[in-house]
């Protein structure tokens, strides 16, 4: 049972009574009153011990990242890789700086600092949003009086100085020279222990990201059915138990199940499809294009290149959706490569040309 109430100070006190368990915390907000109930009330229903005002002690960012980490792990929250980095580098960044003097101007240094050292727009926004996630967490569920409003304002102001911004949407798609070239390296490369003439060939059929095509169990195969199930399938959305089951088709001209029937006589059916680790095949990907002389090209466009030829080959951008895993289809519609002139082209009826149209209005 929770109970949330105004004090006369004019925060909120918010206590919860729950399976034998008493825990209370005082907030600015009534709507930080009630994220804070929620959590706590879930993290005594899976049988994690509350803590009592843990977060008063925490005066540092540092301190504030650490207890933010220590909370998802107690409910079960597995903090991945990319995560763990951002928050690792804002411990080294801003770790020591105490919470009352985390304001835009600080913030602002930081960004300057960080885009000097080489961060990227995107990185450093990246940064920021997690920070901000970092502190709302802090006064959510701890009480802890942090000024979040100071980042809105810096994010603004690294924005407009260009430091602060958005990836672009990136279309590079290979060539039929360079996909030949690609292979022909790879074919002839007979002391090569990955098979990535193979690995290449079946991520243009599939359209899966390199770290896909590298996890996948022959016991997530039926090869009598022609799918395969794809495990926690990349998604910003949900990190963990996002299972997809693609299609193994021949519509990009190289057939995904007849590589797959190849590549179980090598392995014998056993552990992985592709018993190779991602980061090896990225760098005999790179060797190979840097030997060939191909210019910014990553294996990632491979994804592309198959989502493109799904397109060619007619299938509707729902279908397409259920081969590359996209939930939002307005993603895909950049992979049409559709024209305003390519409606056209959509009009049984012939059209006149100019001269022929000019010729008709003159005679009439």
């Amino acid at each position: 049972m929770a109970t949330i109430f105004k004090t006369r100070q004019g925060h909120w006190r918010a206590q919860v009574r729950r399976k034998g368990k008493y825990v209370s915390n005082t907030f600015r907000l009534k709507t930080q009153a009630h994220e804070w109930v929620r959590d706590i009330e879930h993290l005594i229903d899976i049988g994690g011990e509350p803590k009592r005002q843990s977060g008063r002690r925490a005066q540092t960012v540092g301190a504030l990242v650490d207890l933010h980490l220590e909370d998802l792990k107690e409910v079960g929250r597995a903090i991945r890789r990319s995560k763990m980095a951002v928050m690792e580098a804002l411990k080294r960044d801003l770790g020591t700086v105490r919470i009352d003097r985390l304001d835009r101007a600080r913030l602002i240094q930081y960004g300057k600092q960080r885009a000097a050292e080489g961060a990227g727009p995107v990185t450093l926004a990246v940064d920021l949003s997690y920070l901000r996630t970092v502190l709302t967490h802090a006064a959510a569920v701890h009480g802890v009086h942090v000024d979040t409003e100071s980042i809105r304002l810096a994010r603004t102001a690294l924005a407009r100085l260009g430091l602060v911004g958005r990836s672009h949407e990136r279309d590079r798609r290979p060539t039929e020279d360079e996909i030949d070239a690609l292979l022909g390296y790879f074919d002839n490369k007979t002391n090569m222990i990955i098979p990535m003439g193979r690995i290449v060939r079946f991520a243009i059929a599939t359209a899966m990201r390199q770290e896909e095509v590298c996890k996948i169990e022959w016991s997530d195969v039926d090869l009598s059915k022609r799918v395969v199930t794809i495990r926690n399938r990349k998604d910003p959305r949900n990190k963990e138990g996002n299972h997809q089951k693609v299609p193994l088709l021949n519509l990009t001209g190289i057939d995904a199940w007849q590589l797959l029937l190849e590549q179980k006589v090598l392995t014998g059916g056993i552990g992985r499809c592709f018993p190779y680790h991602s980061k090896s095949v990225g760098t005999a990907f790179r060797r190979a294009r840097k030997h060939l002389g191909i210019e910014d090209l990553r294996f990632h466009d491979l994804r592309h290149e198959a989502t493109s030829r799904l397109f060619e080959a007619g299938l509707s951008i729902e279908r397409v959706a259920l081969v590359t895993g996209h939930k939002d289809w307005k993603m895909l519609r950049r992979y049409t490569h559709l024209k305003p002139e390519d409606l056209h082209k959509e009009q049984t009826k012939p059209q006149p040309s100019e001269t022929e149209f000019l010729a008709e209005l003159a005679s009439r």
